[in-house]
């Protein structure tokens, strides 16, 4: 028996969710300035009951080769990596309109 998706109704391997809300959601990248002014890359507007926070997690820490770290709805990554990122997420299935780097 097939397992439903409970926000389309639809089997699991037919739902779209995912990939719908990926594309609609506003996602910001920022620096931030942590204890001991360490700066890190921030990631925020991910909704973590629509999107994978642990798999995007490693693969931006793989990617990156960093540390990192994922909570409520955002992705913290050690070091700056703003300029790189915006591409990075639309390589990942984000939309690029839907990104904004400050």
């Amino acid at each position: 028996m097939a397992v439903i998706c409970n926000t389309c109704g639809l089997p699991e391997d037919l739902c779209a969710c995912g990939d719908l809300n990926k594309e609609s959601t506003k996602i910001v990248i920022r620096l931030e300035e942590r204890r001991f002014k360490k700066k890190g890359t921030m990631i925020e507007g991910l909704d973590s009951k629509l999107n994978d926070l642990n798999g995007t997690l490693s693969e931006l820490k793989r990617k990156y080769a960093c540390g990192g770290t994922t909570k409520d709805n955002y992705i913290f990554l050690q070091g700056d990596h703003r300029d790189t990122m915006k591409e990075t997420l639309v390589r990942l299935g984000f939309s690029e309109s839907s990104i904004e780097v400050h």
